[in-house]
């Protein structure tokens, strides 16, 4: 059957646009994928500080059901009990939890040390550790005069000029450091204060981007996600706490030193799951080593019973609801975000799978009701 130039002619104009409007999503869509690796930290800033907001919001939303009061006035009872918590924590336990967190430190790096010294006695290489020589280093066997020492330990100009120039930069990094963690602190309490007063606004705003065709269904999608992760929040901090407590207590009853500041960090890394409760373990049982075998054996026990009450307890009971995610998908997520963005991904895997779950289970439901 012959074709008209002018099928012909439309054939080719379609053709075109669909050519150009393809190239345009590929090159938009690099160009998106480019600016969110360069913006990472940034954008998972932003995403930490909704969170914060998301977990006010359940919070105050919670306080709904016992006290009657506007959205304001109970956002601004939950910040000032907040508040009140932790200053009483920093004014009535500062001077512990700097004792505790100092003799931490030192705990952990002897501890340390001392594996890496295991280690090379039993002839494994443990140069990449970057750990020091746990011994002393050896005395020269050639005597120096008495000339020549006092020679070698004067330093000549350019020495001290490269060692005030080295001074001078370690300091202006550790500035840097110290302000940009400061800054990044108040810009989360801001961001999520700011979603906590006004969610509603927020989610109109949101909405409002959306075409108005497909509006309806990306306001389920925004809704089911604000739930799940209000769920997933509320379970966690009352998780979170838990683990703080019972840590605490136990590694107070082992006789544990810095029983107070390893159950803080234990339950600041409930947070994440798995790779968290690992490493708090890890540090837990390196610390008790310093109190004997009997000690560290009983916190290693500890925190197998800990870990028990949070996978099979508190986690199943608590968070049923919320979310369902397969222990090895999680982990996998977690490892692949930890390696691209660090420590960001891997703390905030969990929440992203869970939002990347909600919006495919209303797709496939979308799909099988049609």
């Amino acid at each position: 059957m012959a074709v008209s130039a002018d099928d012909r002619h439309h054939a080719r104009n379609d053709l075109a646009w669909a050519i150009t409007v393809g190239g345009i999503g590929t090159v938009g869509f690099a160009a998106l994928l480019l600016l969110t690796w360069y913006f990472a930290a940034t954008l998972f800033l932003i995403f930490a500080g909704m969170l914060l907001g998301v977990a006010l919001n359940a919070t105050t939303n919670v306080l709904g059901r016992v006290v009657r009061l506007p959205h304001s006035l109970r956002l601004t009872m939950v910040c000032l009990v907040l508040a009140g918590l932790l200053s009483g924590v920093i004014f009535l336990g500062g001077a512990t939890i700097a004792q505790q967190a100092t003799a931490l430190s030192d705990t952990i790096k002897s501890q340390l040390i001392g594996v890496k010294a295991f280690l090379d006695k039993n002839g494994i290489d443990t140069s990449a550790f970057g750990l020091g020589n746990p011994g002393a280093p050896a005395a020269s066997s050639t005597p120096e005069t008495p000339a020549a020492a006092s020679a070698h330990n004067l330093p000549n100009a350019g020495a001290l000029a490269s060692s005030g120039g080295a001074i001078v930069s370690q300091t202006f990094k550790l500035l840097l450091g110290t302000v940009s963690a400061v800054g990044n602190f108040f810009i989360l309490l801001f961001l999520g204060l700011a979603f906590a007063a006004q969610p509603g606004v927020y989610r109109k705003g949101l909405l409002y981007t959306v075409p108005a065709r497909h509006r309806a269904g990306a306001t389920i999608i925004v809704d089911r996600i604000g739930e799940t992760l209000e769920r997933w929040l509320i379970a966690q901090m009352i998780t979170m706490a838990a683990v703080f407590f019972v840590t605490w207590i136990g590694l107070a009853i082992i006789g544990v030193q810095s029983s107070f500041i390893l159950g803080i960090q234990a339950g600041l890394l409930t947070f994440i799951p798995t790779v968290g409760a690992l490493v708090a373990g890890l540090i837990v049982v390196l610390a008790s080593f310093a109190s004997g075998w009997v000690a560290a054996a009983s916190a290693f026990v500890l925190f197998l019973g800990i870990h028990a009450l949070e996978s099979y307890i508190l986690t199943p009971m608590l968070q049923r609801q919320a979310l369902e995610i397969p222990p090895a998908t999680l982990f996998a997520f977690q490892i692949l975000l930890g390696v691209v963005f660090g420590i960001w991904g891997l703390a905030l895997a969990l929440p992203l799978i869970a939002i990347a779950k909600v919006m495919i289970d209303y797709f496939k439901a979308d799909e099988n009701s049609a």
